[in-house]
């Protein structure tokens, strides 16, 4: 690509782009070092456990040279980067704004109230007049929100949970509904020290059908009815005459 013709004037130009380039390779190295040595004063609260191995293999562009993920598991004890859609930036950003728990917030609701993912509560006379959440320039809230963005294609259990919520609400809103579903995921696993269950898109159906006849069943009870399963019905009905 470089053989040609080149005017002094062009080669210049050239060399100067280069230097530039590698110098703010440079100060970002250099930054890198410097949250490195910020990272490793906190707490090692990993209880010498080693940090499970990467799901992803490749390096994506502008990634930190540090081990972010390592890092973070030493620090809060858990491997938030296992959720799906959540990647080591993520929760770094996410992190860097709670610290290593959620200790400054007494239940989940709280916490989820802090970047403003909760859906709103305008209710008057029982009735709720609005469930939009409040408009919020929280960076924990913009990463989370980029993070549910990302599982449009993903066949996990959050990829399900997003779709079906589109279906139902819209694009935005299901977006917001799928962050506070992952702020929920960050508080218990900070909170309690759990780590994240992978779920398939078939075990979240097959969890949504159970759910939803359930509540069927419920309801049906709350009008003296009851929902009985095809298969039950077939194991109760009289067996048929013999023919003569």
């Amino acid at each position: 690509a470089l053989q040609g013709t080149w005017r002094e004037e062009h080669l210049f130009a050239l060399r100067q782009a280069v230097e530039q380039y590698d110098f703010c390779a440079e100060q970002i190295r250099a930054c890198d070092l410097e949250i490195e040595k910020v990272l490793i004063r906190f707490e090692d609260r990993s209880n010498g456990r080693k940090v499970p191995s990467k799901r992803r293999k490749t390096r994506r562009r502008n990634e930190p040279a540090i081990d972010l993920r390592a890092y973070l598991f030493r620090m809060t004890g858990v491997d938030l980067v296992g959720i799906e859609g959540i990647d080591e930036l993520t929760a770094f950003k996410v992190v860097s704004e709670i610290g290593p728990d959620v200790d400054p917030w007494a239940t989940v609701k709280r916490f989820c109230s802090w970047p403003a993912l909760a859906p709103g509560t305008k209710i008057t006379g029982g009735r709720v007049l609005s469930g939009r959440t409040k408009p919020s320039a929280n960076r924990v809230a913009t990463a989370l929100r980029i993070a549910a963005r990302s599982l449009w294609q993903s066949d996990s259990a959050l990829g399900a949970f997003l779709r079906r919520k589109s279906a139902q609400l819209g694009r935005p809103k299901a977006i917001t509904a799928t962050a506070h579903k992952l702020a929920r995921m960050i508080y218990y696993m900070l909170k309690y020290g759990t780590e994240y269950v992978v779920k398939s898109q078939q075990q979240y159906e097959e969890e949504h059908r159970q759910r939803m006849i359930r509540n069927l069943k419920r309801r049906a009870r709350s009008f003296g009815l009851e929902v009985i399963d095809p298969q039950r019905s077939q194991d109760l009905a009289p067996p048929k005459p013999a023919p003569a």
